[in-house]
């Protein structure tokens, strides 16, 4: 969940997701953000991800294993998507270049899932690693996704490791 930012880096995050078969393998990717036409956006910048997002499921052949839903602006309906994402089990990414703060992050850990965030910036301060999420380097998308493969993987394996990591989630969340 993000704007169509260079630097919210949605469309390295749906590259890192079709480069890696094996994390198409264990999950779906869900992107919230912009719009689907490009002509409807007034920022060069958002045009230019949204044409890049539409090249890349085209490119990875994407269509069936993503789905792409416009940004949206009401607070409670982003709620029921975190919790929806949540109770199958999913994850959250936010995979920026650089976040400042990082409130998706926090909205998402308060729902309950286990969150991979960058590294660079406030993220790094809400998370601690392998505890209550993950960090992920925005600039190295093979080691990230294979990251988040990795975590899905032992999901599979250990029927409780996604609990422990959601349960480390809540619970930092509240110490925070």
């Amino acid at each position: 969940m993000a704007r169509f930012d260079t630097v919210k880096n949605l469309t390295g995050l749906t590259e890192w997701f079709g480069k890696n078969k094996k994390l198409q393998n264990l999950v779906n990717l869900v992107i919230v953000g912009g719009f689907f036409d490009p002509s409807k956006s007034k920022d060069r910048e958002e045009a230019a991800e949204i044409k890049k997002m539409h090249e890349l499921i085209e490119k990875y052949n994407l269509k069936g294993q993503m789905r792409w839903i416009a940004a949206q602006t009401d607070k409670y309906r982003n709620s029921e998507l975190y919790r929806t994402i949540a109770d199958t089990k999913g994850a959250f990414v936010q995979p920026a270049l650089y976040e400042a703060f990082g409130l998706t992050v926090i909205e998402a850990m308060n729902c309950g899932l286990p969150t991979f965030a960058t590294n660079q910036g406030g993220p790094a301060e809400i998370i601690v690693d392998g505890v209550s999420g993950f960090h992920i380097d925005p600039y190295n998308g093979d080691e990230s996704s294979n990251k988040i493969a990795d975590f899905f993987e032992k999901c599979k394996v250990d029927s409780i490791y996604w609990n422990k990591i959601s349960e480390g989630g809540l619970k930092r969340i509240e110490e925070w």
